[in-house]
């Protein structure tokens, strides 16, 4: 190529006459319209559906809600009618369990009506204690054994408080005026006891 080339001025067209620029400009304006038109009717067309699915979404999560809610409702109510027959019936084996121990003493209140004998009355008495013992302790119910032990709030009571007879008594139970009990380590009634000082 020539340098006379590589300098060469592009050629200049005539200008576009008046009329031609506006048809130009109207035809812009039909292709915005037209293109802002169909964007408008999409958008417009998808606009019931996302509400729709909108609505149809709430109801949905609306329902499961409702049922979830009514679901525990029903759970919660169950289970207090539960606990409440277990309350009102728990304590019928325990009591059931004692019936023949009743049925002991009237026996017992009976045969001392009519017997002269003592000593066999007593026998009957302490074959008696001996059951109901012996049923405490497979419900888990013990004897606090208290005497010569040392003195503890959270097994003993103190009714009264004497002189100790000798030293290593002291601090220490010397009399239990009524027996405490545990229920499985859990005391359910404290020892009355005289304690040395």
């Amino acid at each position: 190529m020539s340098s006379k080339n590589k300098h060469k001025k592009p050629e200049i067209k005539p200008e576009m006459e008046e009329s031609d620029v506006t048809k130009l400009q109207e035809k812009i304006e039909n292709v915005s319209e037209n293109t802002a038109g169909a964007d408008n009717s999409t958008v417009e067309a998808e606009e019931p559906v996302k509400t729709e699915n909108r609505e149809g979404k709430y109801d949905e999560l609306n329902d499961s809600y409702l049922r979830l809610m009514a679901e525990f409702d029903n759970y919660r109510k169950r289970t207090l009618r539960e606990k409440a027959e277990l309350i009102k019936s728990g304590g019928e084996t325990a009591l059931t369990n004692l019936l023949p121990v009743i049925d002991d003493f009237e026996r017992a209140l009976s045969n001392i009506r009519q017997t002269e004998d003592l000593t066999a009355v007593i026998q009957g008495v302490e074959l008696i204690y001996n059951k109901f013992t012996a049923y405490l302790s497979q419900q888990g119910v013990k004897p606090i054994d208290a005497v010569g032990k040392p003195f503890d709030t959270a097994h003993f009571e103190a009714v009264a408080t004497i002189p100790a007879p000798e030293d290593e008594l002291k601090g220490k139970v010397l009399d239990c005026i009524q027996t405490g009990y545990v229920l499985h380590e859990k005391v359910i009634r404290h020892a009355k006891v005289v304690v040395g000082e």
